[in-house]
């Protein structure tokens, strides 16, 4: 069983995001067969199979527990503590829990929803692409951030960061969506960080360096306003 679902991790189906690039990979592999070398072909074949791997798109079961706060993205903790959310969202400057999750080259890269809740804002932030496990990467780099509205009123921000080699944050949220926990919002490519933004008083239940499961693994409990 574990065999099984370790196969069917890595053969998920891709993100629609890597289809230029499995495009590029085929292409490449039909001109080395037919015009340029066997040389081309094995490179696009490579690139081809590492798209498939990179962009892979497991289903995920999340909880079945209302107020619950689950990981938004795959990878491991890299820091939790008080932080102000960013500016551009309109959530004020009281430092807030910050939960921040890094993920690697070889980590699923598709972003889902932490909570059930309306987007209220989407704010792109132009900056530098920095090591995105380092702290100031929340503030430096290039980001892509959301205010989630919960339905008792309070407000929660989750932000896609671009880090040393990401380029490029997919978002297909819109302000206005009603959103469930574990809804898949985006992608980032290759290599990056996701934050999330707690409610005020909200305590997370994880600690630095634990491993994440975008959209099942619980982060924290929101309890009553």
């Amino acid at each position: 069983m574990a065999l099984g679902q370790s196969l069917r991790l890595v053969l998920a189906p891709p993100h629609p995001a890597a289809r230029p690039f499995l495009i590029g990979g085929g292409a490449a592999v039909l001109l080395g067969l037919l015009l340029l070398g066997h040389w081309l072909a094995w490179i696009g074949l490579l690139f081809t199979g590492f798209c498939l791997y990179f962009f892979r798109d497991p289903e995920r079961v999340p909880p079945d527990r209302p107020g619950l706060v689950l990981a938004p993205a795959d990878g491991h903790i890299v820091s939790i503590g008080p932080a102000v959310p960013p500016a551009e969202l309109g959530l004020g400057d009281a430092p807030r829990p910050r939960v921040a999750i890094f993920l690697s080259v070889v980590d699923v890269h598709v972003n889902r929803m932490p909570v059930e809740g309306t987007v209220t804002r989407i704010a792109y932030h132009h900056g530098k692409f920095l090591s995105a496990n380092l702290d100031k990467a929340s503030e430096e780099n290039e980001r892509n951030a959301l205010a989630i509205r919960l339905a008792d009123g309070r407000d929660l921000a989750v932000v896609q960061i671009a880090g040393l080699v990401a380029r490029r944050i997919l978002c297909d949220a819109k302000v206005g969506d009603s959103v469930r926990a574990g809804d898949r919002f985006g992608i980032i490519r290759f290599g990056s960080r996701t934050d999330v933004y707690l409610p005020e008083g909200v305590v997370p239940l994880v600690t630095e360096g634990q491993t994440m499961i975008g959209g099942e693994t619980v982060i924290a409990e929101l309890g009553h306003a």
